[in-house]
């Protein structure tokens, strides 16, 4: 496989997500991944491990802090909802869909991570940033998903490890 200009390596271990550019370390961010163990299981919701890619950027534009359902934008702002509607994690500002490119690892039946719906997303819940609070998705927070989004490609080569 060719490498990227851009990669990001995501340690579960460590809940961080390490973002380099032409192989040199640019920039650590404190991610959370899944609640549960690492799996590649469907319905694990575990956060897969293995080599991805980005494959699809959702969300250019909106303001920070916007909670999407279904990829989709509700009209709804994670900053103006009450505590009892922030309880749930909420996928926020962007969205940056991944792709398993492991064959009988994170890509195929039952273990498809983009049929998962695994992204990497901003959260309602940075708080908790730093320690397991997902459903199987890497959570940055909204700042760092805009950044992300903004100075990423799809294409761009993502190493989850449990490690």
């Amino acid at each position: 496989m060719k490498p990227t200009e851009h990669a990001f390596y995501v340690s579960i271990g460590e809940q961080k997500l390490y973002a380099y550019i032409d192989e040199k370390h640019r920039k650590t961010y404190t991610v959370s991944t899944s609640r549960q163990p690492p799996s590649c299981v469907e319905n694990s919701l575990g956060t897969p491990t293995g080599l991805h890619q980005i494959d699809e950027k959702i969300g250019d534009n909106l303001p920070t802090g916007t909670v999407l359902k279904g990829r989709v934008p509700t009209g709804k702002n994670c900053y103006q909802q009450d505590a009892s509607e922030n309880e749930e994690n909420l996928i926020t500002t962007r969205i940056l869909w991944l792709r398993g490119l492991e064959n009988s690892v994170n890509v195929g039946s039952g273990i498809d991570t983009h049929d998962r719906y695994i992204y990497l997303h901003g959260t309602n819940q940075e708080d908790r940033l730093g320690t397991p609070n997902s459903h199987g998705c890497i959570l940055l927070s909204n700042v760092d998903a805009i950044e992300l989004f903004d100075t990423t490609p799809c294409g761009t080569l993502v190493l989850i490890e449990n490690v």
